[in-house]
Formats: structure tokens, sequence, C-alpha cells
């Protein structure tokens, strides 16, 4: 049985927008496919008449600097933002992240665009780029335009993205000096390929202190969460054992986390909490300092008590 009936390879983004509105019945646009295709396989899709594949469309596969921003498109393969030097070098969160999605095969096919536009609320990329601040671009009939990230989830694999809205890309604000962020996960043993909970982390250093920060955690809520609260408690506090203590009574009160039989229970994921939350900021202050901009710690970038 066939999990479709048309297919259309779209060369241009006109070309997609035009092929879902033409289409005969239900569509979707597919990029790499790893998760529509098992999703239609499996049920979890309401069936398609037509599939638009994006794949083919240059706009989509676009890395580079953008003003004052690093433009990320969504039809780029993950392996493909992994190796990027440019991605390194500004985003080091969102390759740790996209280095963990599935294995090498999937990274080869998966792309950005499709984590995103997937919407699960631990989605190792959309919750790097979540505390990375970034901005997704959308292209439909009426034009395109830019809103937060966070705008696109209404629920777990409930996107707010309308039938014939295209998911093109994301922006990025570059790394300034001081500056740096990291990703961190925890997966069941078993290695069943669910985490039981993630987190990212970005921080702005002045001296010793936090100027800003944002902190994003996976699985905390129905969709993507970024702590805001824990961000506020954060702004101008020295960087230290203490202040990562208050930060986590306010991150604990902010996060809904829930016992799944496929992950964690609750208690357990409040008993990682700490212990991500140490290392994925510890991480990240760490390469707020040039010496570590390689990747490399700094020595002076451990937590004072």
């Amino acid at each position: 049985m066939s999990l479709w009936k048309e297919y259309h390879l779209a060369k241009s983004i006109p070309e997609a927008l035009e092929a879902a509105v033409n289409a005969e019945g239900p569509f979707a646009f597919v990029a790499g496919g790893t998760d529509l295709l098992l999703d239609l396989q499996q049920g979890r899709h309401k069936p398609v008449h037509t599939l638009v594949d994006v794949t083919a469309i240059p706009e989509l596969q676009v890395l580079e600097i953008r003003g004052d921003r690093l433009f990320i498109g969504a039809g780029r393969p993950l392996n493909r933002i992994v190796d990027s030097t440019l991605v390194q070098e500004h985003a080091p969160a969102l390759v740790e992240a996209c280095a963990l999605i599935g294995g090498p095969q999937v990274r080869n096919s998966a792309t950005l665009g499709g984590n995103v536009a997937h919407a699960l609320p631990a989605a190792d990329g959309t919750i790097a780029l979540m505390a990375l601040r970034a901005e997704a671009e959308i292209a439909s009939a009426a034009g395109q335009r830019r809103v937060p990230l966070g705008s696109l989830f209404r629920g777990p694999g409930q996107s707010t993205l309308e039938p014939g809205e295209l998911l093109c890309g994301f922006y990025l604000p570059l790394r300034e000096a001081g500056q740096g962020s990291a990703f961190r996960r925890v997966m069941r043993p078993q290695g069943v390929a669910l985490p039981v909970l993630n987190m990212a982390a970005w921080i702005h250093r002045q001296d010793d202190c936090i100027a800003g920060a944002a902190i994003a955690v996976g699985p905390a809520g129905p969709v993507p969460t970024r702590c805001l609260e824990t961000e506020k408690r954060l702004r101008g506090a020295p960087f230290s054992t203490a202040t990562l203590e208050q930060a986590l009574d306010t991150l604990l009160e902010e996060v809904r986390y829930r016992t799944s039989p496929h992950r964690a229970s609750a208690e357990y994921r409040h008993h990682l909490t700490r212990a991500l939350l140490e290392e994925t900021f510890e991480a990240a202050w760490q390469r707020t300092y040039p010496s570590s901009l390689s990747g490399e710690p700094a020595a002076k970038a451990h937590l004072s008590t």
C-alpha cells in the first residue's frame, strides 16, 4: 500500500508553495523524511495525497552569515550542520545537539527543519535553538516572515504552522566576545532513542558575572521550554555554586516534568536536573573565555564556592 498518491520535487520555494496549493488532497512537505515517513507508515500522521519534496530547493540548504545573524536553512542535513565551522564558532550548543540525533545514517538525511517542525518537547535541535534565541523564517503565499522559535509549538507533536506554510530556516545571533553555549543530554541506558532529559544553555559573561543567560529544557512540558524566570535569577549574579543552587530552585518551579514509561519518572528527572544544570552551565561558561573557543576547557572557568 502506497503512503501517498502523488510526489512533487520542488526546485524553488514558490514552486513548493504552488504545488501545495494545487494538491488534489492532503499534502505534506518532506525533506529528510526520517520522522514523517515513519509516522505515515505507523499511522501517527494523517494520510496524505501529495508529498512535496523540498530537498532540491537551494535556499533551504544555505548556511551563511546575514548581517548580524547566522542563517541556517531548514533543509540542511544535520551532519552538514555539525561539520560547519560557522556553526562550531557561533553555536556550539547546536553542534552538540545535532551530533546526538539518531545515528550517522539518520544525520545524513534528517534536517534541522524537520526536527523543529515535528514539534516534540525534547527534540535536541529545537532545545539548542531555543537557548540560542533563534528566530524562524516561514514562507507562505502571503510572503515571508520571521517569528520567535517558541511561537511554532502548540503541543506535543503539534506545530502552529498553517497548511501551506513552509519552514525555510533559522536566524541565530552571532557569537560575541564573552559568550558561550553548550548542550547536554541524558539517555536511557537501554539505547532507546528518547532523551530522559536534555538542556541547552547560552551565557554572556562580564568579568566573573553572568550578564545574560538563556536556558532551555526538554521534556519539561507540552512544548519545548525556555526557562525565563531562571534566566532572570541568573542575570547579574556571579558564576558560583551558590548562584546555580538558587537557579536550580527557580528552574524546578518552572518545569513541568511528568512520569513516562518510555523515558523516566518525574522524580528521577528532578534528581537529574541538578547535575545536568551544573554540567551544561559550566561547559557554556568555559566557552566564554577566548582560550576555550576551540572547546578546550579554560583553567579559570570552574565554579567557585
